[in-house]
């Protein structure tokens, strides 16, 4: 009965991970390297793609509309992602043995948060685009106030449920309810968690299946009426399949890891679910990968915005290197013509000590 008294905030993780029997996490060196190595492009090409799609939004005014807005935090959350994924890389194997309980939840609560706001944007999403194609239209009247406090109530959620665990929703003082894949995590935390986000799944699937549904008949009820008009008409249409594909991914992405997480927290000891902990760490990463090429391969627009972006980086970097060289060239010049000066200045002082002697 001791055990569930005594609480071990002060132990490391290592503690923990034995308590939990998790022997066979430990990575080999070589391959430790090759993950971080391929990690590191990974993420590199998640920041800086996520980057221009948020600099995109912002600099180009046909995209200053609600959805483009929610678009834009939703790859500010891969983005986040991105860090996250850094930080774990760097932190995992036999580091992560010798974290304080406060660096694991740190860990992981980067993780929640960046998979809690995707989902969450994705949600809000889903109704704006709801809202929008009940009426026919390609965009919603939302204003830019709600749209922003929507942005904001997403992060505020999105902050909370990354550190619902460390709040104490945690196992630290009832070793017996520990977790395999996350040893300071609740079994009923991870029940919890898996099943809030496979209900939010079926949400979005059955807005976007009501949504499907209206735009077909509305789009038969158009053929009978119009016949030039319905090519224009189909501009919202093209909206929902982008976004149909950014939640398909993701569903395909998160969806096993949800399906572990939660055998694991209904302790079934038939599953060996450490042995699919990096192949589902490594799904989510190419989750967070291919949101940016979906939202560029999807909209035309968004693409010819980010290719506009690098021309004027790489110009603006060709035009550093020319006023550089015009820079030497100029010095160069003033340092031929001072030149030129001091010895013209020298031959007419020699001219008139001639004519003096």
């Amino acid at each position: 009965m001791a055990r569930y008294n005594v609480c071990y905030h002060d132990k490391p993780m290592g503690f923990f991970y034995n308590n939990s029997n998790i022997t066979s996490d430990e990575w080999d060196q070589t391959q430790l390297i090759l993950v971080q190595v391929a990690g590191s492009i990974c993420c590199c090409f998640i920041l800086v793609a996520n980057a221009m799609i948020i600099t995109a939004v912002v600099t180009n005014k046909r995209f200053h509309y609600p959805f483009y807005y929610l678009l834009a935090n939703l790859a500010a959350s891969d983005f986040l992602a991105g860090i996250a994924y850094v930080y774990l890389m760097f932190n995992t194997g036999k580091i992560s043995r010798d974290l304080t309980v406060q660096g694991y939840f740190f860990r992981q609560g980067l993780l929640d948060t960046s998979l809690s706001a995707s989902l969450t944007n994705l949600l809000v999403i889903a109704l704006e685009r709801y809202i929008s194609i009940m009426n026919w239209k390609v965009h919603s009247n939302l204003t830019k106030r709600r749209v922003t406090l929507l942005i904001a109530l997403v992060w505020g959620i999105s902050i909370f449920m990354g550190a619902v665990p460390s709040l104490g929703w945690n196992c630290i003082c009832s070793l017996d309810l520990c977790s395999k894949l996350a040893p300071i995590f609740s079994q009923s935390y991870l029940i919890f968690w898996s099943v809030s986000n496979l209900v939010l799944f079926l949400i979005m699937v059955g807005i976007y299946l009501r949504i499907y549904i209206y735009v077909m008949r509305k789009t038969v009820v158009l053929k009978e009426h119009t016949s030039g008009s319905i090519n224009r008409k189909r501009t919202p249409v093209k909206l929902i399949k982008t976004v149909m594909t950014v939640l398909g991914a993701f569903v395909i992405c998160w969806t096993p890891g949800l399906v572990v997480l939660l055998l694991d927290g209904l302790n079934c000891e038939k599953c060996d679910v450490l042995k699919f902990k990096r192949w589902l760490l490594l799904l989510a990463v190419l989750n967070s990968v291919m949101n940016p090429i979906i939202y560029s391969y999807r909209d035309e627009e968004m693409w010819t915005t980010i290719k506009n972006l690098l021309r004027c980086v790489c110009s603006g970097t060709r035009r550093q290197r020319s006023s550089k060289a015009n820079i030497q060239r100029s010095s160069g010049r003033e340092t031929n013509s001072s030149l030129k000066e001091n010895t013209a200045e020298d031959s007419k002082v020699s001219t008139q000590e001639m004519l003096k002697s």
